[in-house]
């Protein structure tokens, strides 16, 4: 395991904000939320969830003093605030965007990425200036910068910079970018753009990831310093210390309806399984040890586990456990001290206090689980073509912790993912070129396989494809069952050329 970047931790410790100030949200708003992630993360159910020909109004182009480049600033209402009326605070409901576009295109196509925004990025200047300018200039590819839901013209007059109030306002966030991305990118269809790509840094990466998991058809995706899910940037990352852990737990305990009503709507993983039976076992295996013990035999120790998870009807984990205990440790190590080694392994919070009280451990775990049920990939479909995914990580990364959590290149087969040196902070400042470039590279690959309505130029990866759809649909993923097919791809209507 990589050591994190210090510098990760210096700056958080310096921003005094807090997030999640009001607590997890309204109940009822939640178990709405919760519902509709099972319909959202359905590539197929998503495609009637956006108009195909949702509004998209322009509001103003101009030329920048060079006259090289245009800027065009539009907005459109937000597709989730149709589904679920009433969630979405007034002023996000309206999305804006802004259009970095070529005076004059010097491509036979017109390549076009959408940038969601990372924390804190507010409104588009920071964008605009580090990422879309200088990828116009150098690689001909146009952008368009989403404004994020609580951020910038769509931030609520009680929120504090970009310290979302509730919980339930990064669940808001996410389902209003995953239709918003759709409804841009079949208005680009129809206004002859592509090929696309889809993009943002930390936050912003791993909504470009939600994005492109319900796009039918092939499309790059270049999530920077982003990973699988966002529970542990929450519970384990340096952004764990920005949460209003006390005002969640005061909620917690005083409304009965989060662990009585919504933690039973949550669907825990094999993961969450096999640390409770591993805590268990090792209490089991801690009472049946001699006190003076301070080994424990490699074999023994595996066939205690084997037969105390199939005693459970567990056996499916054993590869996990087995590969999950590091052998160096299982030599030497006591019971007791296999029972510390499990408890380090937990998730812990910014105190990391040794005492956490049950009432503070089950707000934890219910931080996890929500976190994991309306972000985690693997409850999201698999990409039409992962071959067009390219990630890039933070081998220090301090805010987005790795450790423990499923791999990207495993829930999306065929993906690449690239490492720079350094941590969150330092690749940011550091690497923006290197964003940019792959950016472009993605989008070189999207136009050596496909055309651009998205159809194969290889006729043996048109028969493939087809053969793949005569026996399946899409669903969301599924880790145990193989890579998940995907829908037809079908060409978009003939459109005349747009003026823009």
């Amino acid at each position: 395991m990589a050591s994190v970047s210090r510098l990760d931790q210096v700056y958080r410790s310096i921003v005094l904000s807090k997030f999640f100030s009001k607590g997890w949200g309204n109940p009822d708003n939640l178990k709405k939320l919760f519902l509709f992630r099972k319909l959202i993360s359905n590539r197929e159910l998503c495609q009637n969830l956006v108009d195909q020909h949702h509004e998209i109004i322009i509001d103003k182009i101009e030329f920048e003093d060079s006259g090289d480049i245009k800027l065009v600033n539009g907005h459109f209402q937000s597709p989730l605030a149709k589904h679920l009326p009433g969630i979405l605070p007034e002023v996000v409901e309206t999305a804006h965007f802004q259009m970095v576009l070529p005076h004059k295109w010097t491509t036979p196509d017109r390549p076009i990425v959408i940038q969601m925004a990372g924390t804190g990025d507010h409104h588009y200047w920071r964008r605009r200036n580090l990422l879309a300018r200088p990828l116009l200039k150098e690689h001909g590819i146009a952008s368009i910068i989403l404004e994020n839901p609580f951020y910038g013209f769509r931030k609520p007059k009680e929120q504090r910079r970009s310290n979302l109030l509730n919980v339930s306002d990064l669940f808001i966030m996410g389902g209003c970018l995953i239709l918003e991305a759709m409804a841009l990118l079949r208005w680009c269809e129809r206004e002859n753009y592509g090929p696309f790509c889809l993009h943002g840094i930390s936050m912003g990466g791993h909504m470009a990831s939600l994005a492109a998991t319900n796009w039918p058809k092939p499309i790059s995706l270049v999530p920077c310093l982003s990973w699988s899910t966002a529970s542990g940037v929450f519970t384990k990352g340096v952004m764990a210390g920005a949460i209003d852990w006390k005002s969640l737990e005061t909620q917690f305990v005083e409304d009965n309806v989060y662990r009585d009503e919504l933690s039973k709507m949550l669907e825990p993983d094999d993961t969450d399984k096999a640390y409770i039976a591993g805590k268990d076992f090792v209490i089991q295996y801690a009472s049946k040890s001699s006190k003076n013990s301070v080994s424990v035999n490699n074999n023994s120790l595996l066939q205690s586990i084997i037969t105390f998870l199939k005693d459970r009807g567990l056996m499916k984990m054993v590869e996990n456990v087995a590969s999950a205990l590091p052998a160096a440790k299982i030599d030497f190590l006591g019971a007791k001290d296999i029972q510390q080694w499990i408890n380090n392994a937990s998730v812990q919070s910014a105190s990391s206090s040794e005492n956490r009280t049950k009432i503070q451990q089950e707000a934890l775990q219910f931080m996890i689980g929500i976190m994991d049920e309306c972000t985690h990939l693997k409850n999201f479909c698999v990409p039409v073509d992962p071959e067009l995914i390219i990630v890039v990580a933070a081998r220090n990364d301090a805010y987005i912790p790795r450790e423990g959590t499923v791999p990207l290149d495993a829930l999306w087969p065929n993906c690449e993912i690239r490492y720079v040196d350094g941590g969150h902070i330092t690749a940011y400042l550091m690497h923006q070129g290197l964003f940019r470039k792959t950016i472009a590279e993605a989008i070189d690959r999207y136009r050596s396989k496909y055309n651009l309505d998205g159809s194969p130029k290889n006729p043996k990866l048109v028969n493939d494809h087809l053969s793949r759809e005569e026996n399946s649909q899409s669903r969301p993923n599924d880790l145990h069952h193989g890579t998940m097919r995907q829908p037809p791809i079908r060409p978009p209507p003939p459109v005349s050329p747009s003026p823009m």
